[in-house]
Parts: C-alpha cells; sequence; structure tokens
C-alpha cells in the first residue's frame, strides 16, 4: 500500500517532483500547499490544497511531505519549510526515481529527492533536503552537505565534497577531491580544478 505524501509549492519543480512520485509509486500524492492565492489550481491532476497556514491542521492527517520548490542561489525558502514541517512533526522521507541508480553503499539524507537517471554512486553521501536534479552524476565517496542542489547534468566526481546550501548549475564539472564551500554558487558549465573554500553567496 502506498503512503499518502503533501507536496509543498506549486511551481515548474513540483511538476518533476509529480513525475517521479508517480513512476516510483512508493507515495500517492494528496495535494499540494502554496500560496493563498492558488487555492484550488490543478497542478498535472493535484490540486492545492491550502496553504502554510493549514498545515498544522494537515500534519494531524498526513505525515509525509515533499518540499518541492525549486533552489538557485539561496535554500531559505525551502530550509524555513523543513523547519516548519519538523516544528509539527510531520517527516519529509527520501523520494527516488525508478530510472535513478543509487548504489546500495550510498548513504540520502531525509528530505531528498535523487531525479531521473541520476547516478549516486557506492560510498557517495547526500544530505537531507536535497535536490539530485535529472541525470546529475555524484561520484564513488562524495559528500553533498545539507540543502544543496545539484543541477541538471552535472558531475560530482569522486571524493568531492559540496558543502551544505550551495549550488551547482546544470553541466558543471568538479574535479575529483575538490571541495566547494558552503552557500557557494556553481554557474553551469563550470569546471571545478580547485577547492573553493570562500563562501558565495
Amino acid at each position: 500500500m502506498r503512503e499518502e505524501i503533501i507536496l509543498l509549492g506549486a511551481g515548474g519543480h513540483c511538476k518533476s517532483c509529480i513525475d517521479v512520485i508517480e513512476q516510483s509509486n512508493a507515495f500517492e500524492i494528496r495535494g499540494i500547499i502554496d500560496i493563498k492565492e492558488h487555492l484550488g489550481k490543478n497542478i498535472l491532476g493535484y490540486q492545492v490544497i491550502g496553504s502554510d497556514e493549514d498545515l498544522e491542521r494537515l500534519v494531524a492527517v498526513y505525515k509525509n511531505y515533499l518540499i518541492a520548490i525549486g533552489q538557485m542561489r539561496h535554500p531559505d525558502t525551502r530550509i524555513r519549510l523543513s523547519e516548519l514541517i519538523r516544528r509539527l512533526g510531520g517527516q519529509c522521507p527520501v523520494v527516488i526515481s525508478p530510472r535513478a541508480y543509487v548504489s546500495k553503499h550510498a548513504t540520502i539524507g531525509k528530505g531528498t529527492i535523487v531525479m531521473h537517471n541520476a547516478v549516486v554512486n557506492a560510498g557517495a553521501t547526500i544530505g537531507e533536503y536535497c535536490i539530485i536534479n535529472t541525470g546529475s552524476i555524484i561520484e564513488h565517496d562524495a559528500t553533498i552537505g545539507n540543502y544543496c542542489h545539484i543541477s541538471t547534468n552535472a558531475t560530482i566526481n569522486g571524493g568531492a565534497v559540496v558543502k551544505e546550501r550551495s549550488f551547482v548549475g546544470s553541466k558543471a564539472v568538479t574535479k575529483e577531491y575538490v571541495t566547494i564551500g558552503e552557500n557557494s554558487f556553481v554557474p553551469a558549465n563550470t569546471l571545478m580544478k580547485t577547492s573553493k573554500e570562500e563562501v558565495n553567496s
């Protein structure tokens, strides 16, 4: 029997999350939370059923939540929502596309979504509330901190470290064993050959 889940956010990233959830068949989407002005809006067949103000009531009925809001320069909204769900007593499970490959020797934190055609290889560690987006590669022994977004077709090579709250753009590539500092923004198509410890907010 599939567990019920509520999505937080009704934008473009939400549509990609819906597709992953539908194909994984692990959860049944019961509705979407967004701003009041979007109440009743239909997103790929799922209705916006409430706003943040309704979460306390909803957590009493539904325990599972996925933050379906994307992340570019800052994860502030994702952090706020994760803390709100935690405070209200809800939980944020890991969601993995059946079209992704996740090694049994990898570790993935709560609230993280691994999207279609992504690869998470042996020894990799993914933190909490991350987006491992379509076609991205997290190689062996790489570490991704909490609240990171590894964007489409980005490659984090073996042993590299991406620290918390960072964004790695589409088709960006890190050399093996480099470190990207907290709050960093790595533009699309970047080749990271050396460590970048300074904060780049």
